[in-house]
């Protein structure tokens, strides 16, 4: 996941492009290059970054599925080990579905290695796919130890599980079940501590931090930094937009101490600085981070301000924007505040896995955002179109999705 697929942090993964394919990123490499596509939202079904995601997922989700039979199989590992590793796939294996199922909507859930009966299957509705995402994640909870076996937290542990849960709830709309697995994790003190200064919150070993990759060398950072970072310009690939930069309130520290800026004569480009290094460096500094403490106070107060729990709503709100030098919230009505909430995910959670295209397709917000910003944006792009040599492949995955 790390290294290849929609998953990675480099330059061909979904933190890149999704950025592209919404409000977060400008595109300022060639034209022909693929990349375009996401920019000026005109992908078609035989895009090549398509293929290479969805075959990556599944092939992900296979090695998965490979790891569950062969410990089932298993005579000679302990048990607490055939666990660990179970949990640890199912894991995996919910992981890699929950992202194929926000880009492509219904996707079918693959539990097998069974290659002639995979490649026949059909796409399930979203709902039972959020289901089997949440048989895995309580399975998973259920197998995975409390604590980490590695104190740098690139293996799963419980809550990890749970976190991953806790999103799939909100998406899912299970509201109270969200807000219960978001308090099981912020409700683990012992292990996960708040982190008031910002340049703190993506060095390798924060303690907000509830699961990262771990880079590929022992000197290495991140591909996120190496990604973003740019030095002089005008960038040679991709950089912040206008609008997000923008919509920062005055005095929010996260613009200062997350965001760069780069000037050449009268121009000024912007960049993500959340990591602040590339390449390799020791002592390594930087691991990229998946999974964090700011996004469970998120979905917290989304959880209980859609059930109607407005002042325990703001309270989470507000120790994200307190965090970035902020004052409480001015929002009051349900409304206000899950706007606010909408908001406060753009300028937390920016240049992070996507999370601002899911964010604006579950609130039904895309056409608001992006219709007469993007030139080539239409109602359909709310979801990729599905590769066209795997429906040449399976046609049962058919019909192609609305729009392509």
């Amino acid at each position: 996941m790390r290294d290849n697929g929609m998953l990675t942090g480099k330059t061909t993964g979904i933190q890149k492009e999704m950025g592209l394919y919404v409000d977060e990123l400008t595109w300022y490499g060639n034209s022909a290059q693929s990349a375009a596509n996401f920019f000026t939202n005109t992908l078609i079904p035989t895009h090549p970054t398509l293929a290479t995601w969805w075959n990556n997922s599944y092939s992900q989700i296979y090695a998965a599925n490979a790891v569950i039979e062969g410990v089932a199989g298993s005579i000679k590992l302990l048990q607490a080990d055939k666990e660990q590793l179970t949990g640890e796939a199912k894991f995996a294996r919910a992981f890699v579905h929950f992202y194929i199922l926000q880009l492509w909507g219904d996707v079918p859930y693959v539990t097998g290695t069974d290659y002639t009966f995979n490649s026949t299957l059909k796409r399930l509705p979203t709902a039972e796919v959020y289901a089997k995402i949440i048989e895995d994640l309580e399975s998973a909870i259920i197998l995975l130890p409390e604590e980490y076996s590695n104190p740098t937290r690139v293996r799963p542990n419980s809550y990890v599980a749970q976190a991953l849960l806790a999103r799939v709830y909100l998406y899912a709309g299970m509201w109270s079940e969200a807000a219960n697995s978001a308090s099981a994790v912020l409700n683990k003190t012992d292990t996960y501590t708040w982190v008031t200064e910002l340049n703190n919150v993506f060095l390798k070993g924060s303690t907000v931090t509830i699961w990262q990759y771990a880079p590929r060398t022992p000197t290495r950072n991140t591909d996120e930094g190496t990604t973003f970072i740019f030095n002089a310009g005008p960038p040679n690939s991709v950089a912040l937009t206008n609008s997000l930069v923008n919509t920062f309130e005055a005095g929010d520290q996260r613009k200062v101490k997350w965001i760069r800026s780069i000037s050449k004569g009268s121009s000024t480009w912007y960049h993500a600085y959340k990591y602040k290094k590339t390449g390799s460096n020791t002592p390594q500094l930087e691991f990229s981070i998946v999974l964090r403490l700011a996004e469970m106070y998120l979905i917290r107060a989304e959880a209980r301000a859609r059930q109607g729990e407005l002042t325990n709503a703001k309270d989470d709100l507000n120790v994200i924007r307190n965090t970035a030098g902020l004052g409480n919230t001015i929002a009051v009505t349900q409304d206000e505040i899950l706007n606010a909430i909408l908001h406060e995910r753009q300028v937390e959670l920016f240049s992070e896995f996507g999370h601002r295209f899911f964010d604006l397709r579950r609130f039904d917000a895309l056409d608001q955002a992006l219709l007469g910003v993007k030139a080539d944006w239409n109602s359909t792009d709310n979801l990729l179109p599905l590769p066209q040599n795997e429906l040449n492949l399976n046609p049962n995955i058919g019909p192609q999705n609305s729009g392509y």
